[in-house]
């Protein structure tokens, strides 16, 4: 027990070596179960709650480990006798105790308890002596006897009398007879080899029934109490005249044995007495006497025939033995006695009876193999193999039966469990006696097994690939992510988060931790990110949770929303004021046909119909006009002889950068320039003004002119000088 309470006060284990501490002092606790008993004594008829004894200070147990381990006794049988308080350890009776009913013709009264404790488990066995009090006098069958004795009766004449009943046991039971003073009778007293007290009357002087006909003499019975208490009965003594012959029983004792099952009217035995007298006086007649009310109960005599027979439900259980005592009488009142002794058999008439102690309703689904599920006793109230008792499971559960100790089994578990398979066990136990005819009884027992963190949560695919259309709405939902737990309750309830990478910048989705939705937080723009790939994170309730990770890959579909923009050539303030291009025109017949067209356009400030009419009339002017006059200005402002110097310059470069206007001009292929059927004639040349700064202004062709060249170079073979100006670049269209 110190070793117990001193392991149980240690701090904190790992939950492997708790296991096996608990295993070991199981068996300790077992081993210590089946060797010692608390044994204690109380009178009857005690007050309820009275006081039995101090159960935490006879076993060294701390009260607080009394509430804590669920402390609590267990009578056996169906009737709960004693209460154990949680608080204070002491152990009451629950009601006033009456030995003569708990323990009727019993020389010893012991009732038997257990100690259950829970968490570990463990069993103490007591015993709770009932000791008799004085508290039931003796009491005689009949109040009145009457004994019909001849005149002719010889002194030493015995004449048996009806004994006294005293419900009470050892010194408290019946002890002693008196008889009131009278000349003619004594008392005799006996004790049978059943350690049962009787009585007799014997005859010491002759009677005269004309001297007296009639004596009346008070018997007393006297039990051994202190104070002692006693009950009286008359016997009246009637004198006959003679008859000369007493009935003579055919043996002096009858044995008989009868199976507790017999059925009522059943012949047990036929007493027989004969009486040789002749007439009335050798008639006999039978009757009990010295017999208990309960035997009078259970059997029939016959006055005429001393026939006994079945009156009652017999119970081996009850009693295995009655004792009888026949009186035969003839018809002058000599009487005779005989004793019937009748051994009931048992017969196996009782099934098993399993009396549930302990169960745990609900064991986790990690609990170790031989973890104690429930206690629960067997009893059979047959003797022999009739109450030999074995118990089994039925089906193959993961559970197995250990006996114990005075016919207690413990239910373990005896392999791994997994409330994902099987969440709960209905456990059918059999328990079956040994009898000839086997008889069995059946009890149930529900157990559902708890659930314990052991499953992470799964995702239904490892990649969940979404698309969403760039410049999307804020908090756009694109779609879901699922994940499942096998386990249930919190273990199963499932949250979503995103995995966070140290070093990346913030993702543009988000979950929802419990549905799993997917959002787009903000727009998004294709040109910028097209596809971006975010781990998530799926977490069960449990303590430590579990969790499993998927990937999510957002797909971003583009949208026409950029106008095209042209990278080469790229644009230069510098650019020359006039630019020309060539247009071919293709058509797809066999052989295809092509012409061509020269497009002449003028970067102009400004644009009006006054540039319009200009252009028509006056030749185009030199591109760099305005830096020359500048420069002449300014060198006419210095010399002379730089004005001409400046001039001459200027010249070669106007012409320098028509020749390499000239050569950049395209080439097309010979086929498209010299085919002249169904084509337009061989070239025309175009003059359009553009305000400077254009881009996207709308020009139209007005009609064709002859080319426009720059100043001081001539027209090619076959081309004509033509100038077209525009004032509102805005007003003007191609076709």
């Amino acid at each position: 027990g110190w070793l117990f309470w001193r392991v149980l006060a240690c701090g904190r284990w790992s939950g492997d070596s708790k296991r096996q501490v608990i295993l070991f002092i199981l068996c300790v606790c077992v081993g210590q179960s089946r060797a010692e008993t608390l044994r204690y004594s109380l009178p009857e008829e005690m007050g309820r709650d009275s006081f039995v004894a101090d159960i935490a200070k006879d076993l060294g147990v701390p009260l607080s480990q009394l509430a804590a381990r669920k402390a609590r006794v267990v009578s056996e049988g169906s009737e709960q006798l004693f209460l154990l308080n949680q608080n204070t350890g002491v152990l009451t009776a629950k009601e006033s105790l009456d030995r003569e009913e708990i323990c009727p013709q019993r020389d010893t009264c012991t009732l038997v308890f257990k100690i259950f404790f829970e968490n570990p488990l463990q069993l103490i066995r007591g015993e709770v002596e009932i000791r008799d009090v004085n508290d039931n006098s003796p009491v005689f069958p009949e109040k009145e006897m009457v004994l019909k004795i001849p005149e002719t009766a010889s002194p030493g004449s015995r004449f048996p009398l009806e004994s006294a009943q005293d419900k009470d046991v050892g010194i408290n039971g019946l002890q002693n007879y008196s008889l009131g003073p009278n000349p003619h009778f004594a008392l005799a007293l006996g004790t049978g080899k059943d350690g049962v007290k009787y009585v007799e009357l014997v005859l010491q002087r002759q009677l005269d029934r004309e001297e007296q006909g009639e004596l009346n003499l008070l018997l007393t019975a006297i039990d051994g109490g202190s104070p002692p208490r006693s009950g009286t009965a008359q016997v009246r003594i009637v004198v006959l005249d003679a008859n000369d012959n007493i009935p003579v029983f055919e043996r002096e004792v009858y044995e008989v044995s009868l199976a507790e099952n017999s059925p009522l009217d059943q012949l047990v035995v036929r007493v027989t007495a004969v009486d040789p007298d002749e007439g009335s006086n050798g008639k006999v007649r039978y009757a009990f006497t010295q017999t208990s009310e309960r035997s009078r109960q259970l059997f029939q005599l016959n006055p005429a025939t001393g026939e006994i027979r079945v009156a009652g439900n017999l119970d081996f259980e009850e009693a295995k033995t009655h004792k009888m005592v026949v009186k035969a009488t003839d018809g002058g009142e000599l009487s005779a006695h005989c004793k019937v002794q009748v051994e009931v058999l048992d017969v196996n008439d009782n099934a098993p009876e399993i009396a549930l102690t302990s169960l745990t309703a609900s064991i986790p689904e990690d609990a170790p193999p031989r973890t104690v599920v429930a206690l629960f006793s067997v009893r059979d109230r047959d003797s022999g193999d009739n109450g030999r008792t074995e118990c089994s499971i039925d089906g193959d559960l993961p559970f197995s039966l250990t006996p114990t100790f005075d016919n207690y089994y413990e239910l373990r578990t005896n392999a791994a469990l997994d409330r994902e398979g099987t969440a709960e066990y209905n456990i059918t136990i059999t328990a079956t006696d040994w009898g000839k005819t086997r008889l069995s009884s059946r009890e149930s027992i529900f157990v559902q097994i708890s659930d314990v963190n052991d499953n992470p949560p799964e995702f239904t695919q490892e990649v969940y690939t979404m698309s969403v259309t760039e410049n999307n709405s804020p908090m756009l939902r694109i779609g879901s992510m699922k994940a499942t737990d096998a386990d249930a309750g919190k273990n199963a309830r499932v949250n979503y988060a995103l995995v966070r990478q140290e070093g990346k910048e913030q993702p543009e989705v988000s979950v929802n931790a419990d549905s799993g939705d997917v959002y787009i937080l903000r727009p998004l723009d294709y040109e910028k990110v097209s596809a971006f790939e975010v781990t998530v994170r799926a977490a069960d309730g449990g303590s430590p949770p579990l969790s499993a990770q998927a990937v999510l890959r957002v797909v971003v579909r583009d949208e026409n929303d950029n106008a095209p923009v042209l990278l080469h050539p790229a644009p230069d303030e510098r650019d020359a004021a006039r630019q020309r291009l060539i247009v071919l025109v293709r058509d797809r017949g066999q052989p295809p046909r092509s012409a061509t067209a020269t497009l002449a356009v003028a970067l102009v400030d400004g644009f009006s119909e006054a540039h319009l009419r200009v252009s028509e009339e006056t030749p185009a002017a030199d591109p760099d006009e305005p830096l020359t006059l500048y420069l002449i200005a300014s060198l006419t402002c210095v010399s002379a002889l730089f004005l001409a110097t400046a001039v001459a310059a200027v010249v070669v470069k106007v012409r320098r950068a028509r020749r390499s206007e000239t050569e950049t001009l395209p080439t097309f292929p010979p086929t498209a320039t010299e085919s002249n059927a169904g084509s337009l004639p061989r070239s025309y040349v175009y003059d359009v003004c553009f305000a400077a700064g254009t881009v996207n202004s709308e020009f139209r062709f007005l009609r064709p002119l002859f080319p426009c060249f720059p100043a001081g170079l001539p027209p090619g073979p076959g081309e004509q000088r033509s100038s077209v100006c525009s004032q509102d670049a805005g007003n003007l269209g191609g076709e």
